[in-house]
């Protein structure tokens, strides 16, 4: 469950920090007050896009924190996600809004928006304001129904898209072979003469690198010479001036003297491995340069290579391997060209086989669903006369489409009746707005059994509702309250009375500036907040008696739930 919010910097609010319990929370306030800029901090914890101006005016930064206490099973997936966890199993969500950019973290590890939605997709789900409008569009109706059917359903499903998946790519496959004899002759054509011209080139590993080198040594080979030519007589003892001939009179005149002092000694020995050093390299320049052959007819044929070579790096790939895959991948289109009936036989035959099996599971899911749509008819039934549907008659119309996609090939519509004598019709075309909330938070507390999410957020769900409707709103939140943590942004005080714990939003001035604060209520203050919801805010002896009255009655009708 959600167990801290603290939000900085975010529009009206400088800083909040407020801690919530297990139970139903209600959060009430005057209009304008902020009561949606709150929940909308948690719409941001989500992932959600923000407008740049959401920061508040003079400062770099918002930040919203939300501290959750999770069970093990939400800490063993977490973990799967290689996302630190605490050891009080306390799970800590931040994003972070500057100009231009967010940073989310989960337990202090940066991570991206996409890990940000998976995860809080698991400890909380949030009910806007108009997101009772879903049940609109009946492609969600099949969202809804396949919820609550999921643990019978997914094993199926997931045998579907995978096949699914499948068989889009043989399709895709199929349509590549879309082509008459004559474009297939030519194709055949060409793809063979890029398959033969790499073949007769025969290439061999390395090969570009090794005849680089060596068009590059005899290209140059004059200039080698030349310059090998000079070094020698540079080093020569036939030059008068040669470093050879130098060596060769230091050492006379080393030994002149060598008898006159030890040290000298040292002197001739280190000289006389400077000569041989000298002459062992003046007799390898002379070998080097007798083997540098100039031949014009060979120097040709390296340079007819290297433009072959060059030529198919250019038309297959930047390196040998590359041309070698170019050539394995065409190989294998023009086997598939020359069989070319064959392999559309081939294609057609596993599409066949696919569409059988899809159309087994189809039949399975189908079959299922069914059967959970006459389950959910009478729970959203029995849930819809708790909300004060005086008569109302729910029922899940399944039929089947011409296509099979990777959801099955059921079409789900919701029918509702809400006066008797009526017949059923689709929803979309006779629930009002009051209605749809209601219908969605009948659906939405069905759900909350099956769901393991632990925290359920309802911004203002009690739209379009008044009088004994409000408070039959009221007791259902409260019912799924004893076993979800359940947080409600309202304004009616039939729902405001029920709540285990419940707190103001209210908009001070200070210091020339708007702030928005949070703060909890104890009964007194709650009944005074009553007092203000029910009427212009005047304190009467008849108005607290009235809002007392409905918080003893809050307190009997959650006493006497199951």
């Amino acid at each position: 469950m959600l167990t801290n919010l603290h939000v900085k910097n975010l529009a009206l609010i400088k800083e909040v920090d407020v801690d919530f319990p297990n139970g139903l929370i209600v959060l009430t306030g005057e209009t304008g007050a902020g009561k949606s800029l709150i929940l909308g901090s948690v719409n941001i914890a989500l992932g959600n896009k923000v407008s740049k101006d959401i920061i508040r005016t003079g400062e770099e930064y918002s930040l919203v924190e939300l501290t959750f206490s999770v069970n093990d099973e939400i800490i063993k997936k977490i973990k799967e996600m290689d996302i630190f966890t605490e050891a009080d199993n306390t799970v800590t969500v931040t994003r972070k809004i500057l100009e231009g950019r967010s940073v989310s973290k989960i337990n202090g590890e940066t991570v991206n928006v996409n890990v940000l939605k998976k995860v809080m997709g698991m400890l909380l789900d949030i009910h806007g304001q108009h997101d009772h409008q879903s049940l609109l569009y009946p492609q969600n109706h099949l969202k809804i129904l396949d919820k609550y059917a999921k643990n019978n359903i997914l094993q199926e499903k997931n045998e579907l898209k995978e096949l699914y998946g499948k068989y889009i790519e043989l399709q895709k496959k199929l349509q590549s072979y879309d082509m008459d004899e004559a474009k297939r002759t030519r194709e055949i054509e060409f793809t063979q003469y890029e398959v033969d011209e790499i073949n007769l080139a025969d290439l061999k590993k390395e090969e570009d690198v090794q005849i680089e080198k060596i068009f590059r040594k005899l290209s140059n080979c004059q200039d080698i010479s030349t310059s090998l030519a000079e070094m020698y007589q540079y080093l020569s003892y036939e030059s008068e001036h040669g470093a050879g001939t130098l060596i060769g009179r230091a050492i006379s005149s080393m030994n002149g003297i060598k008898e006159l002092d030890e040290k000298i000694e040292q002197f001739k020995e280190t000289l006389y491995d400077i000569d041989a050093l000298c002459r062992e390299l003046t007799g390898n320049l002379v070998e080097y340069s007798r083997s540098l052959d100039y031949d014009p007819a060979y120097i040709k044929e390296i340079e007819e290579r290297l433009d072959t070579i060059n030529h198919l790096k250019l038309k297959y790939g930047r390196t040998i391997e590359d041309i070698w895959e170019y050539r394995d991948n065409k190989q294998i289109y023009l086997d598939r060209l020359k069989n070319y009936n064959y392999e559309i036989e081939k294609i057609k035959s596993q599409l066949n086989q696919i569409e059988n099996q899809m159309k087994m599971i189809c039949e399975k899911i189908s079959e299922k669903r069914k059967k959970a749509a006459l389950e959910l008819e009478k729970l959203v039934t029995d849930a819809l006369i708790d909300l004060n549907f005086l008569s109302v008659e729910f029922k899940i119309d399944i039929t089947k489409k011409e296509n099979m996609t990777d959801n099955g090939w059921d079409n789900v519509e919701f029918m509702i009746s809400t006066n008797p004598g009526e017949p059923l019709k689709a929803l979309t075309k006779v629930a009002s707005g009051g209605e749809l909330s209601r219908i969605m938070l009948a659906i939405k507390s069905i759900l909350a059994e099956e769901d393991e999410i632990e925290t359920l957020i309802f911004d203002e769900i009690d739209t379009g509702i008044s009088g004994r409707t409000a408070s039959k709103v009221a007791e259902k939140l409260a019912k799924i309250s004893k076993n979800h943590q359940v947080i409600c942004i309202s304004h009616l005080a039939q729902i405001a009375a029920m709540a285990d714990y419940h707190y103001l939003i209210e908009k001070k001035s200070e210091k020339n500036t708007t702030i928005t604060g949070i703060c909890q209520l104890d009964r007194e203050q709650s009944v005074k907040e009553l007092v203000r919801m029910n009427g212009d805010g005047t304190v009467t002896s008849a108005a607290i008696s009235h809002a007392v009255e409905l918080k003893d009655m809050a307190d009997r009708t959650k006493s006497n739930l199951v």
